[in-house]
């Protein structure tokens, strides 16, 4: 049986029907934060009820129209992936996820959903990968956005939960749109350069606390390696943070009232790509309340990137900021 890592001592593998007891004593940890989104958690509430869940996507799979996957983090099962629908003959497929409390913020589904989508376009030639999700399920929405998802529109009240409809929202990824790092051409960048935008993107954007926005700081393991470097060198001595350090207080101050419609993003940049590593400079503005007081700001940040075996990801990030403007 195969086993892919996904960093941070996590794993993927197949989830099969002889692991229903394993399978269920996850569910019901998972229950309360699954069970909104995921209609077959509901049936799983024993063991036979368990093996009959897995036992659907073992059919599926024999018919190649569906597969599951878990993912283990330090040999336990948090969560996992799957595709809940696989149609080769249209080339569409579609899929999903579920995660514990003791899987977040670590970014393994995001992780774990690039398999399948890479596997998908790259070894079964699909043409369209979609992300089926309940209008009110940001989390699942914020990973389709760092997937780099579209938005395709909103199909009204199409489910129902506990006597109530729900909106869905359909989101899709083309295969012309995956980025694949070892057919880019090196001599133009140009699918480097789109691969970097998108990291700054997904870093910048992670912050993001305005309106419905919730910010996600996990994504940044994402877009780093694990032994990412992240530099404040706004005082008198630089700031050196490693991943954990830089986002726990950073994900509190966004989500306990401290920073509130907080917005970041970049105004201008030049990026410079010499074979597997680059770099980038990057002029940024950002806005927000500060303990209830509007501020904007600007700065600047300098940026290193590398190729790895699993696509390009950042290195170290190091920043410093303009003196903020604070309106009474």
């Amino acid at each position: 049986m195969f086993t892919l890592p996904l960093g941070d001592h996590a794993r993927l593998r197949p989830l099969e029907p002889w692991q229903a007891q394993e399978f269920l004593a996850h569910i019901d940890r998972a229950r309360v934060s699954v069970d909104p989104w995921i209609p077959w958690a509901t049936f799983s509430t024993d063991l036979d009820s368990a093996t009959a869940s897995l036992q659907r996507y073992a059919d599926r799979l024999a018919q190649d129209t569906g597969r599951i996957y878990g993912i283990w983090l330090d040999g336990t099962l948090v969560g996992g992936v799957m595709f809940t629908r696989f149609d080769s003959a249209s080339g569409v497929c579609e899929i999903g996820c579920w995660l514990e409390q003791a899987g977040e913020g670590r970014g393994l589904v995001t992780r774990a959903c690039r398999v399948l989508i890479d596997w998908a376009f790259r070894e079964r030639g699909m043409s369209r990968v979609e992300w089926w999700v309940a209008a009110g399920n940001t989390r699942s929405i914020d990973v389709a956005r760092r997937l780099g998802m579209t938005r395709d529109g909103v199909l009204r009240q199409r489910s129902a939960y506990r006597g109530a409809r729900h909106d869905s929202e359909v989101w899709s990824v083309l295969s012309e749109e995956w980025p694949s790092p070892g057919e880019v051409s090196e001599a133009s960048g140009t699918g480097v350069q789109a691969e970097l935008d998108r990291l700054m993107r997904v870093f910048v954007g992670a912050f993001t606390n305005t309106g419905d926005s919730r910010p996600d700081l996990g994504v940044i393991r994402d877009v780093f390696i694990p032994q990412g470097r992240i530099i404040a060198n706004v005082g008198d001595e630089p700031v050196i943070y490693d991943l954990d350090a830089f986002i726990e207080p950073r994900q509190k101050m966004l989500t306990d009232g401290t920073l509130t419609e907080f917005c970041e993003w970049e105004v201008a940049e030049r990026t410079e790509i010499f074979g597997s590593i680059a770099h980038r400079f990057s002029e940024y503005r950002k806005s927000g309340f500060h303990h209830d007081k509007w501020f904007e700001g600007s700065g600047h940040k300098t940026t290193q990137f590398v190729r790895t075996p699993s696509g390009w990801r950042m290195s170290s990030l190091a920043w410093d900021d303009a003196p903020a403007t604070v309106t009474e």
